[in-house]
């Protein structure tokens, strides 16, 4: 289906799962106001099949699910595809939002949710998804924002949408410390959620073994104890991943 006025595949596709119908209708015409084809689903294996035959650029998902519950089936779709998750989860259930995000989810409604809200977050998630901006460069680093995409000494970094952004935050504010509540405003857009240190602290840990797998990456995230997280400045011609040294 398409937004009102949009040609068929015009707009970003979403994928909506969620067991109860009345539910995935709500969200599925909130997203189609906005200009979505939306996906829907009432299971994590027709979720599951939907994602291996179709492009989908994001995935709204509810937690409480039979069968094979809302983490599980945002884990399995985190380990293959980068498109970005909104989880969807009742006020009471705050362990699930820091669960979901810690399973790789990007973002979080909470119900009773108004449906401009998904629809707006959603937006959001997609545009930064497919955000523009200029090529970064830190050491062996390259960052390009305009594809989503991360290499280290040429090699492809394959990163969820929430590590793309973690490390894009760090090396934009390279050679500044940045505190985990930096981290949770910039990068997951909140300076509420519950557990919020360890969320950030999660996320930082599944970053650094990506890039200690590669050449030189263990030199591009630093722990400042008490203080919080830095991407130091590297020289452009340190294959090392050395520091550069600093300038006064």
């Amino acid at each position: 289906m398409t937004g009102p006025g949009e040609p068929p595949g015009a707009g970003p596709t979403a994928l909506v799962v969620d067991d109860e119908p009345q539910m995935t209708i709500i969200v599925e015409f909130a997203l189609e106001t906005q200009g979505f084809t939306v996906l829907t689903a009432h299971d994590g294996a027709t979720a599951l099949h939907l994602l291996r035959t179709h492009a989908v650029d994001l995935v709204v998902l509810d937690v409480m699910m039979p069968t094979m519950d809302g983490l599980t089936l945002c884990q399995r779709i985190r380990a293959r595809s980068e498109a970005p998750i909104m989880i969807l989860t009742a006020m009471a259930q705050r362990d699930d939002v820091i669960a979901g995000l810690e399973h790789g989810a990007d973002d979080y409604v909470t119900k009773p949710f108004h449906p401009r809200e998904v629809a707006l977050r959603a937006q959001a998630l997609v545009r930064r998804r497919r955000g523009t901006g200029t090529t970064i460069r830190v050491g062996e680093l390259v960052i390009e924002p305009a594809t989503q995409t991360a290499t280290l000494a040429q090699h492809r970094l394959d990163l969820p949408f929430t590590e793309f952004k973690l490390l894009h935050h760090l090396a934009v504010r390279r050679g500044v410390p940045q505190s985990w509540q930096d981290l949770l405003r910039e990068v997951w857009g909140t300076t509420d959620l519950i557990g919020g240190r360890d969320v950030v602290k999660s996320a930082v840990y599944r970053l650094r073994s990506r890039l200690a797998g590669m050449p030189g990456g263990s030199a591009y995230i630093r722990t400042l104890r008490g203080v919080g997280y830095l991407m130091p400045e590297i020289a452009a011609d340190s294959p090392d991943g050395k520091p550069s040294p600093p300038t006064w």
